[in-house]
């Protein structure tokens, strides 16, 4: 299912990538505002479509325009013990051994954006061992 939201003219082109972060304070009286804030908080977001709609908005230089959206696949790092499930009940303790080495390679998937604590994700795909700092055997997988 497409989401339907409005972004600023800047980012209107497909293949633009953004991740939500939420509502802001001087749009709350603003009569579009539902439309721009049916995102997800901490969601990567994808521009499919853009759309010939535009509307003024005093946030975005040049108004916003219409556009259709996909997510993001998120990756995340997990041991490989759990990676070959189908389904997986995102919890950080669980998939995460507690590294705080931000300078590796690896940080950004073992540590994503977006998955929220409690929340089942369905494992897409199982991609390959990761190189881990700390010797655990892990696995990159894509969820959705």
């Amino acid at each position: 299912m497409a989401i339907i939201t409005l972004i600023g003219n800047n980012g209107a082109k497909a293949g633009y990538r953004f991740t939500y972060r939420g509502a802001l304070t001087e749009c709350r009286d603003c009569k579009l505002k539902t439309v721009c804030f049916n995102l997800d908080i901490g969601t990567e977001y994808e521009v499919d479509e853009v759309r010939d709609v535009q509307h003024e908005c005093n946030l975005h230089e040049g108004g916003v325009r219409v556009v259709t959206l996909k997510t993001v696949p998120l990756h995340l790092a997990i041991p490989s013990k759990i990676a070959e499930g189908s389904v997986l009940t995102y919890s950080e303790n669980r998939v995460q051994s507690g590294c705080k080495k931000i300078g590796c390679l690896h940080y950004s998937i073992c540590h994503p954006e977006g998955l929220k604590q409690g929340n089942k994700y369905k494992i897409l795909e199982v991609l390959d061992d990761l190189e881990c700092a700390l010797d655990e055997s892990l696995k990159e997988v894509i969820l959705e």
